[in-house]
């Protein structure tokens, strides 16, 4: 939590207009209600964010979800592929690919609702089960790798600019490779560093004065002869 209220207190401040969902770490709401509610307050308090988001539609996520609304504090779902949860659902991969994995994906949806979720984020699941959640759903539906009917889309930015190669989920679209530029940029540097062509005086490096560069190393070289 205090890693967490760090990081969105600063996306606070720096985009002061902009509705912030806090997502809650793991284990800040499984243990019970009170302490969901606490760590929920916790966020709106002290990071001054909009929302909350959590995992899971079972009914120990269910009683979270009603108990931190009941609070008055927003609460946004999360369903489809949940990291937080990946020891059940077998790591990252897709979700809902099975008739029967898909239709308990969009019951899901309906018990996130109904608990008092003002939103849902939809991961990893086939585009005919995020356009299922996304027409029976009274709610905004946000979708990662949910297909093209959610109401709205996200993309982990990373991912999105190319920031790191090892890994891209198959529904990303990168419209950058940022990632390739950085490491071209140090290994240059690096290379001009140990061959002296960086940095270059005058060009890359503050100036004094005649005058003032004269003086210095007249005063240098008569401390250094005392």
């Amino acid at each position: 939590m205090d890693d967490m209220i760090r990081h969105c207190s600063a996306v606070r401040r720096g985009a002061p207009n902009t509705f912030i969902v806090g997502d809650m770490p793991y284990m800040s709401y499984q243990i019970s209600d009170e302490l969901a509610v606490a760590n929920a307050g916790r966020f709106i308090k002290e990071s001054l964010v909009d929302a909350i988001k959590l995992e899971g539609a079972g009914p120990m996520i269910a009683s979270r979800i009603k108990a931190i609304t009941e609070a008055g504090i927003l609460v946004m779902g999360h369903i489809g592929l949940t990291p937080q949860f990946m020891g059940q659902i077998g790591g990252y991969k897709a979700q809902g690919k099975s008739a029967t994995a898909a239709l308990s994906l969009v019951n899901q949806a309906k018990r996130v609702e109904e608990a008092g979720a003002f939103s849902i984020l939809v991961e990893g699941v086939p585009t005919p089960v995020g356009k299922a959640i996304t027409e029976r759903a009274n709610f905004p539906v946000l979708g990662i790798g949910a297909g093209p009917f959610t109401h709205g889309q996200l993309l982990i930015y990373a991912d999105m600019v190319g920031l790191y190669d090892n890994f891209t989920p198959k529904f990303v679209k990168k419209y950058a490779n940022v990632g390739e530029v950085l490491v071209n940029a140090f290994a240059e540097f690096a290379k001009e560093t140990r061959e002296g062509v960086f940095p270059v005086d005058g060009e890359h490096t503050y100036k004094m004065k005649d005058e003032e560069a004269a003086e210095f190393w007249a005063l240098l070289k008569k401390e250094e002869q005392e």
